[in-house]
């Protein structure tokens, strides 16, 4: 895995720059997909636990913010691994499957998906032009959009939080961002309008990451992630599984079977390509338990025997529910919120996956 930015390695990144220059501090770095505002921060502060005083480090990519945590430039990381309607985010289960061995899911964080239409002021919806925001949020507020803003013209930007940082940034009464309210707070925009989204279940499933035990950047922090209710919900395990088996008939029977008749609970099950020749796969499970647990061991061990690669992404706390981001939940990031963005810094967010 290539080493992130130069800016990553400063501790920043994104539109914010919030830690850019700043020494080193006690205490614990949390890389986030970026830029500052996304639904990913919000997952991150609403989960973390009370008081722990984390530093949230924001990253352009997925990729980056992966790189970060196993060059040992943040202790934990925090991605978007799934959405309840438009399914699982492809790069995190490639990165997690193929492309570093050393990383591990140790907790998991539900966030609701609430957007906001945000303003440079107070202003009418009337008077709003123009409508900036990710592309896969206007599907998701059609109602709003064609009710109340049937008038206004929709554009895409990078980010939610990159498209309220040029509202507001560019103060003009006629333009608005679809985004959160916490990139509302961080960048000085007025919520004209919250919770505008068309359903109310829409939840992304966010995953903490952490070093594994085996990896020498790992230390003591990877065992003891930040997590506010990190004694609590059962336990699940995540997996991916390949083989040269796949292109027998029976062969993936054969592989759930090893969980089925062992009582196992298996609450996710997809397959992605393994990108190596049409037809290739690997397939990724979630089941009910915990490593340790005679069963699953079990289980684990008959996997071993029919693939090619049995390789565990994490045995964690599963999510209670959807986190919501409180007032002075995190000390260190409510500090820091004076000085945190620069209105006239570049978005460095791919784009690809809207944090």
């Amino acid at each position: 895995m290539s080493p992130p930015s130069a800016s990553a390695e400063r501790g920043g990144g994104g539109a914010g720059q919030r830690h850019t220059e700043s020494p080193r501090t006690e205490r614990p770095r949390v890389g986030y997909l970026g830029p500052e505002g996304t639904f990913t921060e919000e997952a991150l502060l609403a989960s973390a636990e009370l008081g722990a005083g984390v530093q949230p480090v924001a990253l352009p990519t997925i990729y980056d913010t992966v790189a970060a945590l196993a060059l040992g430039e943040v202790d934990w990381a925090v991605v978007p691994i799934e959405n309840s309607l438009d399914g699982s985010v492809s790069v995190t289960l490639d990165l997690l499957a193929t492309e570093d061995a050393g990383i591990e899911i140790v907790g998991e964080a539900l966030l609701s998906v609430r957007h906001s239409l945000i303003a440079c002021g107070d202003v009418e919806l009337r008077e709003i032009q123009t409508v900036l925001t990710h592309p896969q949020v206007p599907g998701q507020c059609e109602r709003f959009l064609r009710g109340e803003l049937g008038h206004a013209r929709v554009l895409a930007a990078s980010s939610t939080a990159e498209a309220v940082r040029i509202v507001t940034a560019q103060g003009r009464s006629e333009q608005a961002a679809l985004g959160t309210r916490l990139a509302a707070e961080i960048y000085g925009g007025t919520v004209i309008r919250d919770a505008v989204q068309d359903r109310d279940d829409n939840e992304t499933r966010f995953v903490w990451l952490a070093r594994s035990a085996q990896d020498a950047h790992a230390e003591d922090t990877r065992a003891d992630p930040p997590l506010r209710n990190r004694g609590e919900g059962e336990w699940k395990t995540s997996l991916v599984f390949w083989g040269p088996g796949a292109d027998s008939a029976g062969w993936l029977v054969r592989c759930l079977d090893e969980f089925g008749r062992r009582a196992i609970n298996l609450t996710k099950i997809e397959s992605r390509p393994k990108r190596e020749r049409m037809g290739s796969y690997m397939f990724f499970v979630d089941l009910r338990g915990r490593m340790g647990e005679p069963a699953v061991v079990q289980a684990l061990n008959g996997l071993r025997e029919i693939c090619e690669q049995v390789r565990v992404l994490g045995s964690y706390r599963a999510g209670r529910g959807p986190v919501e981001v409180q007032p002075g939940a995190n000390t260190a990031a409510d500090d820091a919120a004076a000085d945190r963005h620069d209105p006239s810094a570049p978005s460095l967010h791919s784009g690809a996956v809207d944090g």
